[in-house]
């Protein structure tokens, strides 16, 4: 299966109950930024650039527990910054699990071999590594040499011990998709449980330092479109945890709504608005999040910042809310999930 039963059959029941009661928003992950504090400076970030007067701030694992129960997602995605830097990131990833929430950990991997004694393997954990390429390449957009050598044999302890690993990979301009492809075929070869892909945002704190770097490395939504089209072949072997339709997206071949309500994200600000990559406000509360954002002027064709966005943070969840609605698309999707 693609995806752990526990996992489909939670979402499932979770978005029966949402449709059920009638609810128009409603999360399906949380990102939780417990700390923005990171050990590598990665070319596209822009969240180091956001929070660069934050960084020795963290949040307490009362206020981490408080925002999960608060927006009631059944999946926490703990992010940041680099999470592993997170003094208490062991009894975090634990609360979580004893409130039966699914958790995915994000990481760089450079801490991971470290911290894997202090985590225990559950079929509700999987831990989320980022690599944009192969050793070079990750290792020049990363910043640092070794990087790539330190997040592999993370993996490979990881599996070793029994957790679920996949990968999370960014694609830019300069992206040879041939390399991704070459990259997947490694990263099947150590076991790794699924593999994440997604185009990158032009966020506005790289844009605005690094102009002509912005330039180099972020694409148009033509640009994204024409990029995966051609590289379908490559990717459709693969074992991809970007869903069809959401790929299909990305291909040009469909069009979806951004639903960026779905992924609400929370850090040391509190509830940041109006999405995960757009930092306009913070709100004290997930309400007053959802009731002061005008979620409708998001995406292509409303903010012009959102012109070329196809980020899967706010069109994966489009992807499998439109599933539900047509038949042909929920047996795709079944049929996905099953393979």
């Amino acid at each position: 299966m693609r995806f752990p039963l526990s996992l489909t059959n939670s979402m499932t029941g979770y978005l029966l109950r949402k449709r059920l009661a009638g609810e128009k928003y409603f999360p399906l992950v949380l990102m939780l930024e417990p700390l923005h504090a990171c050990n590598l400076s990665c070319t596209g970030c822009g969240r180091r650039r956001e929070y660069a007067d934050l960084l020795h701030r963290r949040l307490s694992i009362e206020r981490c527990l408080a925002a999960a129960d608060e927006c009631g997602a059944p999946i926490v995605s703990v992010c940041g910054g680099e999470p592993l830097m997170y003094p208490e990131i062991e009894v975090l990833i634990e609360s979580y699990i004893s409130r039966r929430k699914h958790v995915y950990l994000c990481t760089n991997g450079v801490l991971l071999e470290k911290k894997l004694s202090g985590l225990r393997p559950n079929g509700r954990l999987l831990i989320n590594v980022h690599l944009d390429g192969m050793e070079a390449t990750h290792d020049r957009m990363v910043e640092r040499e070794g990087v790539f050598a330190a997040a592999v044999r993370g993996i490979v302890a990881a599996k070793a011990a029994g957790f679920q690993v996949c990968t999370n990979t960014t694609v830019y301009k300069d992206t040879d998709m041939h390399e991704i492809a070459v990259l997947f075929d490694y990263l099947r070869e150590l076991n790794v449980d699924g593999l994440m892909i997604s185009p990158a945002f032009g966020y506005e704190s790289v844009c605005r330092v690094d102009p002509d770097g912005a330039e180099r490395i972020f694409m148009t939504r033509a640009e994204i479109e024409e990029k995966f089209r051609t590289a379908a072949p490559l990717l459709r072997r693969h074992r991809l945890t970007a869903s069809p339709i959401y790929m299909d997206f990305l291909c040009g071949r469909r069009d979806l709504s951004c639903a960026a309500w779905a992924n609400p994200t929370y850090n040391v600000r509190g509830w940041r608005g109006p999405c995960y990559l757009l930092g306009d406000a913070h709100y004290a509360t997930y309400r007053e999040l959802i009731s002061s954002t005008d979620w409708d002027r998001l995406g292509s064709g409303g903010d012009p910042r959102c012109a070329h966005c196809m980020m899967h943070c706010g069109f994966e969840p489009a992807a499998v809310l439109r599933s539900n609605k047509g038949f042909r698309d929920v047996l795709r999707m079944a049929v996905w999930q099953m393979t």
